[in-house]
């Protein structure tokens, strides 16, 4: 099957309605362990935010994006294919070849990020003057860089968890340890009444003790295994050309999303101070809450396309899709709808009067990052039925258009400009999306019955942006309205949603039968 031609229909194809109900319930699980570490890691950023004044915390913002972006070129996107391969060998019993996957990429990501680390610092002094920073934030970058390789390091050792089915491993080190590790370094800084950099020390000590922690996992779980003993009995056998040919095409998404991350945050801190990049970075994260869903959906999502593909069931697919879409759109309604309307009281709120302006920087990224989730996993759909060249094509396209866009409207409208980019390039990426899943696929229109809860989405969100207008006036209306909002697209797409088959065991709640039914 070389391609999935699909057509919109109302009646589901016999089986895949059991495939959606059976994803979208398991990720619904892995959603409430990524709300806990959320949950955190907001704690952590809500308190470094307040301790820190507006110019350290700029500094501080600006080193991270710098990290950011050096990480994603950093670890080649062989996260990816490392769960792929090491699963494969794995299962055919090939241990040479499974720990020759493992070796191999373990040198790449050291000799990379070794890279990185050296010409940063080798090259500071040009590096500082490139970017117009004061030297105190350029300080903080030769600490920081530092996380370049280790945070490679450890995605790849979970990447390698998950495909050894560690799955209490791998939740105990990405819920629980990394974000208790970053809220206790963020704690020590303001008990202790320290300077940021001993934050950027702990949180590198951090780091290094989290590979530590998942090597010591992976050596664990390799030893329960018996996998061990087959090393010493059959050595390492390194299929580099096999592996690199799989990673190379899928390098475009992530360098995609590491300029969409940082790209405005760079070109923000050269034009203007650190403090314009402070008011800009400290709403990013709660605009980023609004992909939690469609994160936590995208790890159940992938494994059960690529079966469907497999069996040719094109139409499986589009139902899946679509099905999975309004279920994200759905469950990320109340986080938009909060970060959207009530933009301005909620970052008051949660960082103080003085980021209060930057509540309208907030509404603009949260319309982009929701419109990104509603687009649903168009990208993901590509890749699985095997259009990788298709999705490499749109990739190249959408960083062209991040950077022109950021480039023409940073330097004249400074904080504002970098959020109204961002968000305008998460728009074209996902139309051109669309247009790829389309022609891969056949996937256009949901089936008739989804049209309207969809439709209803929409209208939700043209009043909630005539609300925000009013809300400066108004500001009492915004968080009712909010809540109202959501409360309605959920009880006009709840029998779209078919809840009651998805969770049946919710049904035996009295209070919750009118929103099943």
């Amino acid at each position: 099957m070389s391609e999935a031609t699909v057509a919109p229909t109302d009646r589901a194809p016999p089986g895949s309605g059991h495939v959606a109900r059976r994803q979208i319930r398991g990720s619904s699980l892995l959603l409430v362990g990524r709300l806990l570490a959320l949950g955190s890691k907001l704690l952590a950023q809500v308190l470094l935010v307040r301790y820190l004044t507006v110019g350290d915390y700029g500094d501080w913002a600006y080193g991270l994006s710098i990290v950011a972006l050096l990480g994603g070129f950093a670890h080649l996107s062989l996260d990816r294919a490392v769960t792929r391969f090491t699963a494969i060998y794995h299962a055919r019993g090939e241990h040479a070849h499974f720990f020759g996957v493992i070796a191999l990429v373990m040198a790449t990501v050291i000799a990379t990020g070794a890279l990185f680390v050296g010409g940063t610092y080798a090259l500071h002094e040009q590096f500082a003057g490139l970017l117009n920073q004061s030297p105190h934030a350029v300080a903080l970058l030769l600490i920081l860089v530092f996380l370049v390789p280790l945070e490679a390091l450890d995605t790849l050792l979970v990447a390698i968890l998950a495909s050894l089915g560690a799955t209490r491993a791998i939740f105990a080190r990405r819920y629980v340890m990394a974000p208790a590790i970053q809220l206790g370094a963020v704690l020590l800084l303001a008990l202790m009444h320290a300077r940021v950099a001993f934050l950027a020390w702990a949180y590198v000590a951090g780091a290094l003790f989290g590979v530590a922690l998942s090597a010591w996992l992976l050596v664990g779980t390799l030893r329960k295994q018996g996998l061990l003993h087959e090393l010493r009995a059959h050595g390492v056998r390194m299929p580099a050309r096999e592996l690199f040919r799989f990673s190379v095409p899928l390098m475009t998404s992530d360098w995609l999303a590491a300029m969409m991350e940082s790209s405005g945050t760079l070109v923000l801190g050269y034009f203007y101070s650190t403090e314009h990049v402070a008011f800009f970075r400290t709403v990013f994260p709660l605009a980023t809450l609004n992909k939690i869903v469609i994160q936590s959906f995208g790890t159940l999502y992938e494994p059960a396309v690529s079966r469907l593909f497999a069996k040719g069931d094109a139409r499986g697919i589009a139902a899946l899709y679509w099905e999975t879409t309004l279920w994200i759109a759905v469950l990320s309604f109340p986080i938009f709808a909060l970060t959207f309307v009530a933009a301005t009281p909620l970052t008051a709120l949660l960082y103080g009067a003085r980021y209060e302006t930057a509540g309208t920087l907030l509404a603009v990224l949260a319309l982009g990052n929701y419109l990104q989730a509603v687009s649903g996993f168009n990208g993901m759909t590509i890749k699985s039925v095997g259009r990788v060249h298709s999705l490499v094509v749109i990739n190249l396209l959408a960083l062209l258009a991040n950077a022109a866009i950021t480039l023409l409207l940073v330097p004249p409208f400074g904080a504002m400009g970098a959020a109204v980019s961002l968000t305008i390039t998460l728009i074209v990426h996902n139309l051109l999306k669309q247009v790829g899943l389309r022609r891969a696929t056949g996937i256009a229109l949901p089936a008739r019955r989804l049209v309207r809860p969809f439709a209803a989405i929409a209208v939700a969100i043209v009043a909630m942006a005539a609300l925000l207008v009013l809300g400066a006036r108004m500001p009492a209306l915004v968080v009712p309205a909010a809540v109202v909002a959501s409360v309605a697209v959920l009880a006009y797409a709840r029998q779209n949603l078919r809840i009651a088959e998805v969770f049946p065991e919710l049904s035996r709640i009295r209070y919750l039968r009118p929103l099943l039914t």
